[in-house]
């Protein structure tokens, strides 16, 4: 897998869809890095998964195809370390409110001089030594830096954010930007949507991607529609758990028959 491949697909508009995966399975993790998916969001803010987990999850994606991007707990330099040197490629950032945090987010994710990254060697992102001085000399053109717009204060702030040098995508937490916007789940409000609309502008003049969390297949056509590039449909958990309430629906169903 090239790690420099997903960031250059989003910055040039290429429509990629991904998933988030909330259980810590690495099995589910393989599963969904073969279904042909272009991402998949390891979830490291809601997610039941543990550090150890997560390098678990790593490995099991390699070679599939689905580029690893790791959600972080939140702005907190010590994640973006940990997750990037376990072979990360790329971060997500939650609940990103102002061009400032962008900035540290940037830094955050960059070896010096481009950032404040720590630097060790002997780690699974530098392939334990072997692509070290390949990961310090490109490494800030090659990690795929994500942050979550999710509030009031965040859409007022996007056009800011979305200039930031090394922010490469803006990403709406539906869930969250609805509930802080007093209006939880109404995705077709016109609050929400005009909301959206003004991430997608934002992404679309700075030349950077813009994405969303759709909540099921019948709503990627439409999402699309609405301008974004960067869509997730579901997660590894709730798939799970729908696919089995179904069976079950319909068992009961045969068995009352």
């Amino acid at each position: 897998m090239n790690d420099i491949a997903i960031r250059k697909r989003a910055l040039r508009g290429d429509k990629l869809i991904g998933s988030f995966l909330n259980t810590g399975s690495p099995i589910l993790a393989e599963v969904a890095g073969r279904s042909g998916l272009d991402w998949c969001q390891l979830d490291m803010e809601h997610g039941s998964g543990s550090w150890e987990m997560l390098a678990n999850q790593l490995m099991a994606l390699e070679g599939t195809g689905a580029a690893p991007i790791v959600r972080l707990p939140g702005l907190d330099p010590v994640c973006f370390k940990r997750a990037l040197d376990l072979g990360a490629h790329g971060v997500m950032i939650p609940n990103l409110n102002t061009a400032d945090e962008a900035r540290k987010a940037v830094s955050y994710s960059r070896f010096p001089p481009h950032g404040v990254r720590g630097v060790a060697s002997m780690n699974r992102g530098a392939h334990y030594g072997a692509k070290f001085a390949e990961r310090l000399e490109t490494g800030h053109e090659n990690t795929f830096v994500v942050v979550q717009i999710e509030s009031p204060t965040a859409v007022e702030n996007v056009d800011e954010i979305a200039a930031v040098d090394g922010v490469d995508a803006l990403f709406v937490g539906p869930m969250d930007l609805s509930v802080s916007m007093g209006i939880p789940r109404e995705f077709t409000h016109p609050y929400f949507l005009d909301a959206t609309r003004k991430v997608v502008d934002a992404a679309n003049r700075h030349n950077k991607a813009s994405g969303i969390l759709a909540f099921g297949a019948a709503e990627i056509a439409a999402t699309y529609a609405r301008g974004f590039t960067l869509v997730a449909v579901g997660s590894d958990g709730g798939m799970v758990a729908n696919g089995m309430a179904e069976l079950v629906s319909e068992n009961r169903k045969a068995i009352s028959n």
